[in-house]
C-alpha cells in the first residue's frame, strides 16, 4: 500500500454491498456498527431508482441497519436537482414507487426525458414517446447507466442498455447524474466537508462504485458480493485499491489500516 492518507469519511454503496433486496449481506449490520464506533464519517450512496428514498430507508431499517435517512445520497436526488436547476418538465421513466422523490415537479407537456430503472415502463410505446421527444430536442437525462444489478433470482438488466438504445436511435449523448459521475461523489462529500483524498468508497460495482470514486480522487474497495463477477477487478484501470470478500472484511481493512 502506498503511503497512508488521513481518512475522514467512508462512502458505502447499498444494494449488493449491504443487502440484496430484503436480505442483508451476512454480518453487514454488525460491521456497520464497528465502522460507526470509529471517528470516521459514514455516508451511503446509491444509484437505485426502483423506489423513493423514504421507502429505501424503511427497507434498511427493517433489516436493522443503523442508518439515518439524511445520510443517504441518491441518484434520484441528483436527477431532481438537475431538473429543477434547468427548469425542465420531464417525462419520468422511473418506477411508480420512485415518483415520490419528484413530487412537485411539473411533468405536463414534457420537454425532457429522465430515465432510470423502470421495468414496468420499458415497453415500445413509452420508449417510442421518449425517442420522439429527444428527436424534437428534449435533453436525455440518465439517472445512471448501470449495465445490470443483482436480484435474488440472479442478475438483471439495469437502465444502461435502455439509455444506450435511446442514445443510438437519436444520435445523442445522455447526461448522467449518478455514479460513476465525479459530481455525484463530490456532492455526497460536500455535506460533510471532506475532500476526495480523505475518503474511501466501498461497493460491488467495479466501474460505477470503485472506478468512479477513484476517478474522483478517492480510493475504492471492491467487494465480492451483489453484482460482482470474477475478473471484475480487471475492468477498470487503475484497479481497485483493494478487493475484499464482503462488507465486513472491507470494514476490518479500513479500521486496521486507517483508524
Amino acid at each position: 500500500m502506498a503511503g497512508r492518507r488521513a481518512l475522514k469519511a467512508v462512502l458505502v454503496d447499498l444494494s449488493g454491498t449491504l443487502h440484496v433486496e430484503d436480505t442483508a449481506i451476512n454480518g453487514a449490520q454488525e460491521a456497520l456498527q464497528r465502522l460507526r464506533s470509529s471517528s470516521l464519517n459514514v455516508r451511503f450512496v446509491t444509484n437505485t431508482t426502483k423506489e423513493c428514498k423514504r421507502t429505501l430507508f424503511e427497507r434498511l431499517k427493517k433489516m436493522e441497519f443503523d442508518i439515518r435517512e439524511d445520510e443517504i445520497f441518491t441518484s434520484l436526488s441528483a436527477a431532481r436537482s438537475l431538473v429543477e436547476q434547468k427548469q425542465l418538465r420531464p417525462l419520468l421513466l422511473v418506477e411508480d414507487s420512485a415518483l415520490e422523490d419528484f413530487q412537485g415537479i411539473d411533468i405536463s407537456d414534457p420537454n425532457a426525458v429522465v430515465i432510470g430503472l423502470a421495468p414496468e415502463h420499458f415497453n415500445y410505446q413509452t420508449m417510442n414517446r421518449a425517442f420522439r421527444l429527444i428527436l424534437d430536442g428534449a435533453p436525455l437525462i440518465a439517472i445512471h447507466k448501470a449495465r445490470y444489478y443483482k436480484r435474488k433470482d440472479g442478475l438483471a438488466l439495469g437502465p444502461g442498455p435502455f439509455v444506450t438504445g435511446l442514445e443510438y436511435a437519436t444520435d445523442c449523448t445522455a447526461t448522467v447524474v449518478g455514479k460513476p459521475e465525479k459530481t455525484f461523489f463530490l456532492e455526497a462529500l460536500r455535506g460533510i466537508g471532506c475532500a476526495p483524498e480523505e475518503a474511501i468508497m466501498i461497493g460491488d460495482d467495479a466501474r460505477d462504485d470503485v472506478g468512479g470514486a477513484q476517478a474522483a480522487g478517492m480510493q475504492g474497495i471492491l467487494v465480492k458480493t451483489g453484482k460482482y463477477r470474477q475478473g471484475d477487478e480487471g475492468k477498470i484501470n487503475p484497479g481497485p485499491y483493494v478487493t475484499c470478500e464482503n462488507f465486513p472484511q472491507a470494514v476490518d481493512h479500513i479500521l486496521k489500516n486507517f483508524s
